[in-house]
């Protein structure tokens, strides 16, 4: 007889992320002295303090914390068996739970996901866009079934993933129409210290990767010209469409301004700046038929890019 139900783990898990008895019970459709119940017989099966009560204040202790990663796994667990039995039942019917990091998240993957679900609507899907290292971290937690990320997955999760080369992502130097080098087309490297620079800010792995690709190739990035930080893609364009000055944002966040003609692509003379996204998953989980597809779907994308 184990210690604990499937359900007394799911109000775990919603008091660990609402740090509160009521929401979490609204959340779990409860009522408030039902959930408290379920915690202290929880907590008196396993003979153990899981959750500090101070001032109002909600948070795991230690062993809750230790419990909570199992009891995620287990859940995660459940939810995967349910999804396999569903899919020996009903063929090509089912749910996947897709990944991306910030840029592929709003730029890439909604075409994917757009001309998936036309060719496959019987699939129930889910999004979730956040940074590389919380992505991967879900897909490694079993809460994610598929992924493309862009930035560097830390190797504590890489080893431990499924990683798999999508395509490159060139990051392009962009300027307003009405810039003095919009005849250029190409500049050399020294041109760079004449611009004024318009940047994600500089927690940014997008914004890292490229200061340590121009000082790979001799560039002094701190004699760089920084004028404005946004933290979107979507500010820095605009301000460089204004001509408030220039920026290095992905292919893909750009291709409604080039067609419109709203900006203008600068190339730096024997300088190319790409990023290699990546398709992840967990190598432990069960592959639904969801999955086999919407993998194929990234492939065909990977083969329509490349040529």
């Amino acid at each position: 007889m184990l210690p604990f139900t499937l359900q007394q783990l799911r109000i775990l898990k919603a008091v660990a992320t609402e740090k509160n008895f009521t929401k979490a019970a609204e959340v779990l459709y409860l009522s408030q002295p039902s959930l408290s119940k379920q915690i202290k017989t929880l907590e008196k099966n396993l003979d153990i303090l899981l959750i500090n009560r101070e001032n109002n204040k909600i948070s795991l202790t230690e062993n809750g914390k230790v419990f909570l990663q199992y009891s995620e796994r287990i859940l995660a667990l459940c939810e995967e068996s349910c999804r396999a039995l569903i899919d020996l039942k009903n063929g090509d019917r089912g749910n996947l739970t897709v990944g991306a990091s910030q840029t592929i998240g709003t730029y890439l993957m909604p075409r994917v996901l757009a001309l998936f679900a036309q060719n496959y609507p019987q699939i129930d899907l889910k999004v979730q866009v956040n940074s590389t290292r919380l992505i991967a971290n879900n897909v490694l937690n079993r809460e994610i079934d598929i992924a493309v990320v862009g930035g560097e997955i830390p190797n504590e999760l890489k080893k431990n993933l499924t990683i798999k080369h999508f395509v490159e992502d060139e990051l392009s130097l962009i300027i307003s129409k009405s810039h003095p080098f919009a005849k250029k087309k190409k500049i050399n490297k020294e041109n760079l210290y004449y611009l004024n620079f318009i940047t994600l800010n500089s927690n940014s792995t997008i914004r890292k990767f490229i200061d340590n690709i121009l000082i790979q190739n001799g560039i002094e990035t701190k004699q760089l010209k920084i004028i404005m930080q946004f933290n979107s893609i979507e500010g820095i364009k605009t301000a460089v469409s204004l001509g408030l000055g220039a920026a290095f944002v992905s292919s893909s966040a750009i291709e409604k301004e080039v067609e419109l003609k709203t900006i203008e692509i600068l190339k730096i003379e024997n300088i190319r700046i790409t990023r290699t996204l990546s398709i992840i998953s967990n190598p432990e989980c069960y592959k639904s038929k969801a999955f086999d597809l919407f993998y194929n779907e990234l492939c065909t994308l990977k083969h329509t890019i490349e040529n």
